[in-house]
């Protein structure tokens, strides 16, 4: 699909962990094999956490990064900071909300959600949204994903790392606590982990991502450091969906539903936070059965995300921590690998358009 001039492009988000690292977010036009950083308007180091495209309007795309929210209105060519009411704060996850795309989600690290009612150009904190402290770990908690359940959009939910999930159900006005359930689960021998807490509750809290499909209202998936879970009702109990039945690694990064049919899932999946191996898996059953979909390329290290073009169903793009990315433009039937350049060292993000 399309920006104005009929050419898709594919935006990266990199971070700059270690020292020498380059940061910042690059941008791949359809038919080329080059990466240009985007850099006018952005500062030199900047972490970008996420990307997020405009549902409608593929040129308005906004990144959140260490130094709060941009927006970019030409497709990336050039970029301005969003005025933020309080800087210092992490952006992690940034949704626009699928029916009323002027207003949008915005989540953080400390742990807080805002509210924009007018495109991005003013953020609310929304109160009442508060970790709930089960996990202490050597980093502060954040908002890594924000989903709205399509069949019902006042309903919100917030996944946390590392600390489970909220569910807001009036726009985000009040948010209560629905990770209890995980905590239940963490209880089973399999579930447990432990890497940087006093709880072995930590890895089932772990929070990558969760996505809500309108094939199945008030269902949500989730993707957590021991795989893919599911709840039926809305995040009051969670079951295992035991995606380890269909691939041997079940470090579950990402999860998206598509954009064409909402009974298809996509999920990406490492074997740990830091690998030499990833995979994308397909689910055309609401997660009922998978199957691997990337043939011909190998991730060296963890994949991260996974990006599902939003008029094409032929392209899925997907990106791995050391600076691979990895793409389809047939749906599936053959796959390419784009290196981004050498010292690109933590790589978070992906979207296309």
């Amino acid at each position: 699909m399309a920006n104005p001039s009929g050419t898709s492009h594919v935006y990266v988000g990199t971070a700059a962990r270690v020292p020498g690292a380059l940061s910042g977010i690059f941008r791949q036009t359809q038919g080329s094999d080059q990466w240009d950083r985007l850099a006018k308007g952005l500062p030199e180091r900047m972490d970008v956490q996420t990307i997020t495209i405009h549902p409608t309007d593929p040129s308005l795309i906004f990144a959140g990064s260490q130094d709060g929210p941009y927006r970019s209105r030409d497709g990336g060519a050039s970029w301005e900071k969003l005025p933020f009411p309080d800087p210092g704060l992490e952006v992690w996850s940034i949704l626009i909300h699928p029916r009323d795309p002027r207003t949008m989600y915005l989540g953080t690290s400390p742990v807080a959600v805002y509210r924009s009612d007018d495109g991005g150009d003013s953020w609310r904190k929304l109160p009442r949204v508060a970790s709930p402290g089960r996990v202490k770990m050597n980093f502060p908690c954040r908002v890594t994903r924000l989903a709205i359940d399509p069949s019902n959009p006042d309903e919100i939910y917030a996944g946390l790392e590392v600390d489970g999930v909220l569910r807001s159900r009036d726009r985000g006005e009040t948010w209560e606590d629905i990770g209890q359930d995980l905590v239940k689960l963490a209880e089973r021998p399999h579930l447990k982990s432990r890497i940087a807490s006093d709880t072995e509750n930590e890895g089932m809290l772990d929070t990558h991502a969760l996505t809500v499909s309108s094939a199945l209202p008030g269902t949500v998936f989730l993707a957590v450091r021991m795989g893919l879970f599911r709840s039926a009702d809305r995040g009051q109990t969670w079951q295992d969906m035991e995606i380890g039945r269909f691939s041997p690694l079940t470090y579950a990064r990402d999860v998206v539903v598509s954009p064409h049919n909402a009974r298809t899932l996509v999920a990406a999946l490492s074997p740990a936070a830091r690998s030499q191996d990833g995979s994308l898996y397909q689910s055309d059953d609401l997660g009922q059965s998978w199957r691997r979909i990337d043939h011909g390329v190998k991730a060296e290290s963890t994949m991260m995300a996974v990006a599902l073009h939003p008029r094409d169903p032929n392209q899925i793009y997907s990106v791995a921590r050391l600076g691979q990315v990895f793409g389809t433009r047939d749906g599936g039937k053959s796959w390419k690998e784009w290196r981004l350049p050498e010292n690109v060292k933590d790589v978070y993000a992906v979207a296309c358009a």
